[in-house]
């Protein structure tokens, strides 16, 4: 209580000077100093945690200087599990203002660090990843590690990823003794952070030194930060670290709200600087004169509670009160970073999480506009998944109705945005993830009513693929009642500014033809038994751009029995009325590829399968749990990584009559999904007529598809006797 006083009626100044007064009366206070957030909780490890000792994979930070110089980390267990798999191909920034957003969520390591995932539906989770060009994972950790689900999903939409490294309060002040000491010291100390994010495969780090120093100190701070910039840029180009605006050339701790020539100096040896947020309407403006051509490497703060920062935080109802800021840096022409934007969940804004982060990251969009588009690649795959939800299913048929959280799972995210219709709340269109899904847990549905022959069209996503020659195979899932009809429609652009409209719908719209320069009705390809349609169809535009995909909602003639609310004017009640009808309709998921990309999954054959931390416990009337590390790789040596392998466990009855395998009990089991070729399986049930377990890994590939599970590597398990 005493420390939320403090931090609402107290400048930083001031209570820096009480806290020498005030750390010998209260433990452990929790910094004010930026980056700010609420009381966190500390990380919350198994009672002895011992990360050397197998057990449920998680994401934990480095907490002492001891840990790192040693490379303890790399002898975890936790750590190959940590390891991200979706890679971000090297691009420099664009010249342009950027918009960072650093993570500060109840002290990080929330729901996030159950590497293998949770279950949790409600996750925090961030997914207007169009909008962002860097993301910091951060805590009050020394060394903050991003976990592997953030790193994934932020590389998958483009998105470079930071660790922080930070130095805060007494223990801060004596951890960089030790690490400036020397020269020598401080490249060894930039050595290991730099190798830290090589191996784990993130993207740099935010450097936040929280302590007064001592100004020959300096020196040796402005070789550790140099240090670190050439070996990460040397090792992972177009990585980045960045300066926090705390400390000065002198040493003392000060908040400088801007660039200017007392931290300039850190500025100059690193690739941007975040400007601690208290700043003034005219030091956007300020900072850009000093930064000089480097102006979009100034990133000023915001921060959403809204502490004393520019513009106020948080929202209300018709806008954003960081877009005051927002708008501020725009015109200056720099950079900006929002701290904490997870203040929507932590103080649980109405009517829920869902909705208020959608309307606010919205409102942000509309004062700063997009930072990508996809798709830009192909293949290109999205089944609306966000990385939590109540069920999972492939292909139509639900694999668990568990509630879940991985965000590594989260799929490409559309921008739904009403485009054309009736009126823009005629269907109302969600991401939703309690309607039965055809790939993972998420999908958008359609609803509302609509008349016959009048679409209803909605944005789902703004792409920059250059086609050049290639031919496009269209693949999309539809659930839909009476005569819901759903297609997409696809434009593209040419170098002229020439506009094309294809639209792939199943049935023509009478009278609509105008609307598009061509129309495809697509292939059923198959229809499965809950009633999901999947159409494909194939799309030739060489030396364009697809530039956006829309959905379009319509029907096309009423079907008996079908209930329809007539509509007429007073005056033309002998008139025909428009057939005005229920509308549903749910897009499962949209698979777009080159027709000549053959797909090709290594038979179980060609794979080797392994064992490890075999572990069995003992449990009343002969029952028994196992657990287990599997690992697989191909026999050829090739490293090549699938973006996501799903594990499934049959159980097998004791050998009987020579039968070496038994026979199945029940059906096979779904246990989760990994994302790097290693599972971590903890207290699996063993009934006692059980004789073996047979683990199934089954691949899946960029474009959703997956290996049929008789083809799929297996590894068996004998557990007779055991």
């Amino acid at each position: 209580m005493l420390i939320s006083l403090l931090r609402a009626y107290i400048n930083r100044e001031t209570l820096v000077t009480l806290y020498n007064f005030l750390s010998r009366i209260l433990n452990k206070m929790k910094s004010n100093a930026p980056p700010q957030d609420q009381e966190s909780p500390t990380i919350d490890h198994p009672p002895q945690f011992d990360p050397s000792q197998p057990s449920i994979p998680i994401s934990y930070p480095i907490k002492t200087l001891e840990e790192l110089e040693t490379r303890s980390y790399f002898e975890s267990f936790h750590c190959p599990f940590n390891k991200s798999s979706v890679p971000l191909k090297p691009k420099s920034l664009p010249n342009r203002p950027r918009l960072l957003v650093c993570h500060d969520m109840q002290g990080g390591y929330v729901d996030d660090k159950w590497v293998q995932g949770g279950t949790n539906p409600d996750a925090y989770a961030i997914w207007h990843w169009y909008l962002i060009d860097v993301f910091v994972y951060f805590s009050h950790s020394l060394v903050t590690l991003p976990p592997p689900c953030w790193i994934n999903t932020a590389h998958r939409h483009g998105v470079k990823v930071l660790g922080t490294f930070i130095t805060e309060w007494d223990e801060g002040r004596l951890i960089c003794n030790k690490l400036l000491a020397t020269k020598e010291s401080a490249q060894m100390y930039a050595e290991r952070l730099a190798e830290l994010a090589v191996d784990l495969g993130f993207d740099g780090w935010l450097i936040n030194m929280e302590v007064n120093l001592l100004e020959e100190q300096i020196p040796n701070l402005e070789e550790f930060v140099s240090h670190l910039t050439h070996k990460m840029h040397s090792s992972m180009p177009e990585s980045l670290v960045i300066w926090y605006d705390s400390v000065i050339t002198t040493g003392h701790l000060r908040w400088q709200d801007q660039l200017n020539e007392k931290n300039k100096p850190f500025f100059d040896i690193c690739d941007g600087i975040f400007v601690n947020y208290t700043w003034k309407s005219n030091y956007p403006d300020l900072s850009a004169d000093v930064a000089g051509d480097r102006k979009f490497d100034v990133y000023m703060g915001i921060d959403v509670f809204g502490r004393k920062t520019f513009g106020g935080g948080q929202w209300n109802v018709d806008s954003v009160h960081t877009n005051v800021a927002l708008d501020v840096l725009k015109k200056a022409n720099v950079s900006a970073a929002i701290f904490a934007p997870g203040w929507l969940y932590e103080t649980k804004q109405p009517p829920d999480f869902q909705t208020a982060q959608n309307r606010w990251w919205e409102l942000v969009a509309k004062s700063w506009g997009r930072a990508n588009n996809y798709p830009k690649l192909l293949p290109f795959y999205s089944n609306f998944d966000q990385g939590q939800g109540y069920h999972i299913s492939l292909e139509g048929n639900q694999l668990t109705d568990a509630p879940w959280n991985n965000m590594s799972c989260q799929g490409f995210q559309p921008r739904l945005e009403f485009i054309d219709g009736p009126t823009p709340d005629a269907i109302q269109f969600i991401v939703d993830f309690k309607e039965e899904s055809y790939n993972g847990g998420g999908n958008i549905t359609f609803k509302g009513t609509l008349e016959e022959n009048v679409p209803f069209t909605v944005r789902l996503f703004q792409g920059e693929l250059l086609l050049d020659n290639l031919h496009l195979v269209l693949t999309y899932s539809v659930k839909s009642k009476g005569d819901s009809l759903l297609g997409l429609s696809l434009q593209f652009s040419s170098v002229l500014s020439e506009k094309i409209m294809v639209l792939v719908a199943p049935s023509e719209m009478n009278g609509l033809s105008h609307k598009f320069s061509k129309m495809i009705m697509p292939s059923q390809v198959s229809k499965m038994a809950s009633k999901w349609i999947i159409n494909e169809g194939t799309v030739a535009m060489d030396g364009f751009m697809l530039t956006e995909i829309h959905a379009v909602c319509y029907r096309t003639k009423s079907t008996p029995g079908e209930l329809r609310s007539e509509f007429r004017a007073d005056d033309q009640d002998s008139a025909p009325a428009p057939s005005l009808a229920e509308y549903f309709a749910v897009l499962g998921h949209i698979t777009i590829k080159n027709f000549s990309e053959n797909l090709f999954f290594p038979p179980s054959t060609s794979w080797v399968t392994e064992s490890q931390y075999i572990k069995y416990s003992s449990i009343s009337q002969g029952f028994k749990t196992v657990s287990l590390k599997i690992i697989w790789k191909l026999k050829d040596g090739n490293d090549f990584l699938f973006p996501k392998y799903n594990i499934y466990v049959e159980k097998l009855t004791k050998q009987v009559d020579g039968n070496a395998t038994g026979t199945l009990v029940d059906t096979r089991v779904y246990l989760g999904a990994a994302h790097i070729q290693a599972f971590y399986m903890s207290d699996l049930s063993i009934p006692a007529h059980i004789g073996s377990l047979r683990f199934i890994i089954q691949a899946c590939a960029a474009d959703g598809t997956c290996q049929e599970l008789d083809d799929s590597p297996y590894m068996l398990l004998n557990v007779e006797g055991q």
